[in-house]
């Protein structure tokens, strides 16, 4: 069954937060993906929304990018 359309676009703002702040960072994705301990290829998928990430992926994300959990969802 396929997920609701406001999953979707939930996961494309999350997705366009994750890159905007680590491009604030001037981070590439492959040494985000590394800081993480997570593909390159995964990553690219949760900046464009295609991946779900669970919650611990999102605390790996929020720890690497040095902000909270809470931080990371401001805005959407």
């Amino acid at each position: 069954m396929p997920a609701p359309a406001k999953s979707l676009s939930l996961r494309r703002a999350f997705g366009n937060r994750v890159r905007e702040l680590r491009l604030a960072q001037d981070i590439t994705q492959e040494a985000f993906a590394d800081k993480c301990g997570f593909a390159r290829t995964y990553m690219s998928r949760i900046e464009t929304g295609r991946a779900n990430p669970s919650l611990d992926a999102i605390k790996v994300l929020s720890v690497a990018l040095g902000i909270s959990v809470a931080s990371l969802f401001e805005g959407l």
